[in-house]
């Protein structure tokens, strides 16, 4: 695991690398990370692969990815009303005295926006517009966990928040993605919200991912887990006919709306 968690770093800072300078070099590299040219090599063909670079002769250079991490009001923009009907609809599968863990993204946050009605209902978030959303809701208790403030999401991720959130058992996890793929699983675009997403599942009786229809046949940066971890899947008409009878095959229930 630790090895793993290493690659992924090294990775990921490449990738900041490239966003900062536009280009970088497998030398260079090589001995910034103290690693060999091969490694590098390899880290560089499986990024490519993943369309969040270019390769070149003796490095790479920066390539826009539509699985780029956006902030989070540009998320809410994009796709509003879908998300606006998948959070409306992820309620439906709610009950009173239940406590559900919402993590943090634009539909996740449609659902808690839906919340008011419930009663002896606990919500564990990582996501500050999430409690800040629910505060107020009278019979709804949150339980906001700890940990580094990733500020573009508002969010909390890092070593506090997964030890934090493993205290806890919850019904339901309603899981935001930016990447289903029937191979690869779902995935993000940060290593540490896929860490804590993974987390989520594991402490839940059900998981449910929450995204509309343009994040399938995607695969980004970091993987959360496999498809066979998650129950259900709540998403728009859009999904195509090849995946949704692809998704069904595998026992998870899809409820479009």
């Amino acid at each position: 695991m630790r090895i793993n968690n290493l690659t992924l770093k090294r990775r990921a800072d490449i990738l900041d690398k490239l966003e900062e300078i536009g280009e970088v070099y497998v030398q260079e590299l090589s001995e910034s990370y103290n690693v060999s040219e091969v490694t590098i090599r390899k880290d560089l063909i499986v990024l490519e692969k993943k369309g969040l670079l270019i390769k070149t002769r003796g490095g790479a250079i920066k390539k826009k990815s539509s699985n780029f991490d956006l902030g989070l009001n540009q998320k809410l923009k994009k796709n509003y009303k879908e998300k606006q009907k998948i959070g409306l609809k992820a309620i439906e599968f709610v009950h009173n005295g239940d406590t559900i863990v919402l993590d943090s993204g634009s539909t996740t946050l449609e659902i808690a926006k839906n919340l008011k009605k419930f009663k002896d209902l606990k919500v564990i978030t990582n996501s500050l517009p999430i409690a800040e959303e629910i505060a107020d809701f009278e019979s709804v208790e949150v339980i906001l966990i700890g940990g580094i403030l990733r500020k573009e999401m508002r969010s909390l991720v890092g070593p506090m928040a997964e030890s934090n959130l493993k205290n806890y058992n919850c019904d339901i996890a309603f899981i935001g993605v930016d990447g289903i793929d029937i191979e690869y699983g779902i995935s993000t675009p940060i290593i540490y919200e896929a860490v804590l997403s993974k987390i989520m599942i594991d402490i839940a009786k059900k998981t449910i991912i929450v995204c509309d229809s343009s994040k399938f046949k995607k695969r980004s940066f970091a993987k959360i887990s496999d498809l066979s971890s998650v129950d259900m899947i709540i998403t728009d008409t859009e999904i195509s006919a090849d995946y949704k009878s692809r998704i069904e095959r595998m026992n998870i229930e899809l409820v479009l709306v």
